[in-house]
């Protein structure tokens, strides 16, 4: 890949930032499009986003931009305009930096994620599925199980309040599919999905059994680094098959980069 004054800059935004591989996916499928364009990871601690999205603006270089943990809801206040999808999820993760610096936000992780585990053979139509995590990405994606044609869509979270709530919201949305909160027991599941930040290091606690997943469970993470965390390889230990993050990422490309205007 060649870097010029022509090319296109973009970052991802996060906080860690040792883990992040998702740019050199990015960068892959932009070289293999002979798009000139090119992903770059920001560390950006929660205290300094509104500083580096202020200099953003003034970056006349720079097309647009990825976020991630945790800046996927704190992101709202410092741009001038959300889509549809983004405002239904409550959280954006990809900004398009118009050239006058004005920032647009949506959120392609819901329809990265279905069309992700579509892409492995996979269907949510008819299941009965339990999502772990209502945080950023797990608004967004709980909405797109629901549009998908799931049949009922159980929502855990830590923090009970935030499970209730956005059960609420995408029941409003979308009632042909029967939403709830309720807890992390996988057992008599077809799909369980995972949109917690646990399976990004081994010391994290695991946020379900895993002897209690039923035979047939599809499994889906949305962790990219690692590409099989402990959940999935669990999984794989049951001959269950399953989805991960870099799959979600892959099919959000083609979204991302007709959002951003990304062209040859």
């Amino acid at each position: 890949m060649r870097i010029t004054g022509s090319t296109a800059v973009l970052f991802i935004l996060c906080d860690p930032v040792s883990h992040v591989k998702g740019t050199d996916i990015l960068n892959r499928q932009l070289l293999e499009e002979g798009i000139d364009a090119a992903f770059s990871p920001l560390h950006v601690a929660p205290g300094s986003l509104g500083t580096v999205i202020a200099a953003i603006r003034d970056m006349k270089n720079v097309a647009g931009f990825g976020v991630t943990i945790p800046h996927k809801i704190e992101v709202l206040p410092h741009l001038d305009e959300i889509t549809t999808q983004a405002r239904e999820a409550g959280s954006v993760n990809f900004v398009r930096r118009s050239p006058e610096g004005k920032l647009i936000g949506t959120n392609i992780d819901g329809a990265g994620f279905t069309r992700g585990f579509s892409n492995q053979g996979m269907t949510l139509k008819g299941r009965k599925v339990l999502q772990l995590g209502a945080g950023g990405a797990g608004r967004a994606i709980a909405f797109a199980i629901a549009a998908a044609g799931a049949a009922q869509l159980t929502i855990w979270n830590r923090s009970s309040e935030r499970a209730v709530a956005l059960a609420a919201e995408v029941a409003r949305a979308y009632p042909l599919c029967l939403t709830v909160a309720g807890g992390n027991d996988p057992a008599g599941f077809g799909v369980v999905v995972n949109t917690t930040s646990a399976g990004m290091s081994e010391s994290v606690e695991m946020v379900i059994d895993p002897s209690r997943l039923s035979r047939g469970t599809l499994i889906a993470e949305i962790v990219i680094n690692p590409t099989r965390t402990t959940l999935l390889r669990c999984a794989e230990e049951k001959g269950l098959n399953w989805s991960n993050g870099t799959h979600m990422l892959e099919a959000q490309y083609e979204l991302m980069r007709d959002f951003i205007g990304l062209r040859k």
